[in-house]
Parts: C-alpha cells; sequence; structure tokens
C-alpha cells in the first residue's frame, strides 16, 4: 500500500510546486542588489569619452539609470516612452551604453531623441555585469545614498513608470 502512496504524494507536491511557480510573474526577478548600495565605477561619457562619471558624483540626488543598446529592439519599444519621461523632469535620468558601439549609440540618440542626462559607456559589459543585468534594456532607481532601490527587467511601460518609478521617486525626494 505505501510503495503506491509515495508516488501519489511526489505527485501531488510537484503539482503545488508548479502551480505556485505558474503564478510568478517571469519579469520580477528578484535582485539581491535591492537596499543594497549600487556598484562603484568609473565609466566614459557616450557625449565625451575624455570626460568621466561615477555613482558617487551622483549621491545627493535620486537618480535613474536605464541600460540600453543601439542594437536592441525592446530599447527601440521603450525609448519613446523615456523621452517624454526626461521632458517631464521627474527625475535624472542616465543611460547606460551596454556592449554597444560608440558611434552607434551616439546615432541612434541623435535619430531618436536622447532623454539622458548623460549616457555612460559600457562597451565590455563589466558595468552591467557588476549591476547584474540579465539584458537590455534594464532600469535601476538609486537614492541619494547610493542604494539601489528598484529594479526593472525589460521595456519600461507607462504603467511601471505611473505605478512604480514615480510614486518611489517622489517617495525617495520626500
Amino acid at each position: 500500500m505505501m510503495r503506491f502512496l509515495w508516488p501519489l504524494i511526489l505527485f501531488v507536491v510537484l503539482a503545488v510546486f508548479l502551480a505556485a511557480g505558474l503564478r510568478l510573474n517571469p519579469r520580477e526577478v528578484p535582485s539581491p542588489l535591492i537596499d543594497k548600495p549600487a556598484p562603484t565605477f568609473k565609466a566614459a561619457l557616450l557625449s565625451n569619452p575624455e570626460q568621466s562619471l561615477t555613482p558617487q558624483d551622483l549621491l545627493g540626488k535620486v537618480w535613474v539609470l536605464n541600460v540600453w543598446a543601439s542594437w536592441c529592439v525592446a530599447c527601440r519599444v521603450e525609448h519613446p516612452l523615456l523621452v517624454e519621461f526626461a521632458k517631464r523632469g521627474v527625475v535624472p535620468l542616465y543611460g547606460l551604453q551596454y556592449k554597444d558601439d560608440r558611434k552607434a549609440g551616439m546615432d541612434w540618440l541623435q535619430r531618436l531623441g536622447d532623454p539622458y542626462t548623460d549616457s555612460l559607456m559600457d562597451r565590455d559589459g563589466r558595468i552591467g555585469i557588476d549591476y547584474g543585468v540579465y539584458g537590455v534594456p534594464e532600469t535601476f532607481v538609486i537614492d541619494r545614498q547610493g542604494v539601489i532601490r528598484f529594479k526593472h527587467i525589460g521595456p519600461v511601460t507607462v504603467e511601471v513608470l505611473r505605478d512604480q518609478i514615480e510614486p518611489l521617486v517622489r517617495r525617495l525626494n520626500a
């Protein structure tokens, strides 16, 4: 009797795990960096490679980091929304050009509009690795103390801006 009961118990346990997993949102990959200091880096500016920027330069202000690339189809989808968001001046928006050619990035921003306060170059992807980037686009909100408070994987949507990023930025700036 018990030898027939064990497969049934195992089946029920697996079914429960499957049912729980199906309710998860694949866009919500938990980041171990949330509520931790943003990784440090020194990156050249896309517009002027002789100049660089570090997260320490941004201490004292809330800012958003958007990881993008000119070859990224999903980045093209979110880009018009970022341009409109930047025009509203809610928060400084910095771009991190990920594993891309400088000229391609400059051309892309010239054609589609440049929403970024500055874009930083990450040609070899090391900064992205430190930030746990799974792929582009990804967006981070970083507080005044340089702590990552939010991470969004995939293209930013109107709903993500309205329901998550903007309320968080208002709270952090209060």
